[in-house]
């Protein structure tokens, strides 16, 4: 199960990422929020290799990790998880600007220039790489020796504990970054809502008044990143259950592990399966190469 949706989610992720550097390369008026995307699912991308890397540790190769590959391995996932939250926060606030009229005091954002997302993006990489940094400290490959003071993950890799000063101000780091931006994505959301629900409202006296109006691709793609903020909520509650149950205990059990695994990497699964499905140019990009594919084979066979 968790190689099934590893496996999607990398496919999904790759498609996305790809199709949004070709935006970003030929197209002169890129949307706001492509930029984001694209790194979005290059974060996933990465995300869900760790995933598949400690899959198969738990349940293939035994023992054949040193301390560099656990190193990485744990750093990346938990750098690439921190960055998600990060860039799912900054899809949000990008929508919401997007949908925002023009007398709003944050519509001269709008026409800002793609290289200050590049660097907002540098920004959450070091902010991010400050708080997991913890891990390539305390992530050892598991000794033949057994210990009791040592956290055993997988097969090949444990954690060292640390002193509380580090491990509470590294939980409180990261305590404070998930709060913060969960609580900006939740003012974010209800600030879309609140502009979805006014243009509801005057598309209904429109209506009345024998005029039809269409939702615009804004409005589509803010209901669409309202539906992927709702699905990171549920997820990111249920992760934080699981990953606080088991550091409690000092504890990972492998069925836990895997449990938490499924749902830690949900999220990166299904966005971009939601992404793909909304995104009408993608859509019409994929439709075109498939119908190109078909009359291809179809001349073939005549």
């Amino acid at each position: 199960m968790v190689f099934f949706e590893v496996s999607i989610g990398i496919t999904a992720n790759t498609v996305l990422f790809l199709f949004h550097v070709f935006t970003f390369l030929l197209e002169h008026r890129q949307k706001l929020a492509d930029l984001t995307i694209g790194h979005l699912a290059l974060i996933h991308v990465v995300m869900l290799l760790t995933v598949g890397f400690t899959a198969v540790d738990i349940f293939g190769f035994q023992n054949l990790w040193d301390d560099i590959t656990c190193k990485s391995v744990f750093f990346f996932h938990r750098l690439t998880r921190g960055l998600s939250i990060c860039t799912t926060c900054l899809l949000s606030v990008l929508q919401a600007i997007t949908l925002s009229p023009r007398s709003s005091c944050v519509a001269k954002f709008k026409h800002r220039p793609s290289h200050h997302n590049l660097w907002c993006f540098l920004f959450l990489w070091v902010l991010n790489m400050f708080i997991s940094s913890r891990f390539l400290v305390t992530t050892v490959a598991t000794p033949n020796v057994s210990s009791h003071s040592l956290m055993y993950v997988t097969e090949s890799c444990s954690l060292w504990p640390i002193s509380y000063i580090l491990k509470y101000t590294s939980f409180s780091l990261a305590t404070l970054r998930d709060v913060s931006l969960i609580g900006l994505m939740t003012l974010s959301s209800g600030y879309m809502v609140i502009l979805l629900h006014r243009h509801k409202r005057q598309s209904q006296h429109l209506h009345s008044s024998n005029l039809s109006l269409k939702i615009s691709p804004e409005q589509r793609a803010t209901q669409t990143i309202l539906l992927l903020m709702s699905f990171f909520m549920v997820m990111y509650l249920l992760d934080f259950v699981i990953a606080s149950t088991s550091g409690m205990l000092w504890n990972h059990d492998p069925i836990r592990l895997c449990v938490q695994m499924l749902v830690g990497s949900g999220y990166a699964t299904v966005s971009p399966l939601v992404l793909i499905s909304t995104e009408k140019r993608m859509t019409k990009c994929l439709t075109s190469i498939w119908e190109k594919d078909r009359n291809v084979c179809s001349f073939r066979d005549e």
